[in-house]
């Protein structure tokens, strides 16, 4: 991860929510989704309840979501997962945005890189 940071010397995407739409005919929509969510996380996205969607479609060559043929659209299970999704994903920006983010203290890397430990004990005492 590079050493970006916030105003708050915090990770650079701290504050921001992060989720992932899958679509096609064999993608493997939770378990990309594992891995796309788990890696906005690591590097400082929040992640809200219900942050993945997909259109999966019939297994094997055939259209994906986008294509006529596919009826995607009208998919009432997609189309929940999404809106869900969605919501979710504005509901936790909403409250992120109006408490200006998280707080800067115990997780500033500035702050860690100049000395502070808040109040953490130190275990070199053997």
């Amino acid at each position: 991860m590079s050493g970006e940071t916030n105003e708050k010397g915090q990770y650079l995407y701290y504050g921001k929510v992060g989720g992932c739409v899958i679509t096609g005919n064999e993608d493997g929509v939770k378990h990309c989704a594992m891995g796309m969510l788990y890696a906005l996380k690591h590097i400082g996205y929040s992640i809200a309840p219900q942050a993945d969607s997909g259109w999966i479609g019939e297994v094997g060559p055939g259209p994906s979501y986008l294509d006529k043929e596919s009826n995607a659209a009208q998919n009432d299970f997609t189309n929940r997962n999404t809106t869900f999704m969605t919501y979710n994903m504005l509901h936790l920006a909403s409250m992120l945005k109006a408490n200006k983010g998280y707080p800067a203290y115990g997780n500033s890397r500035k702050d860690w890189d100049q000395g502070s430990r808040w109040s953490f004990e130190n275990p070199e005492y053997r």
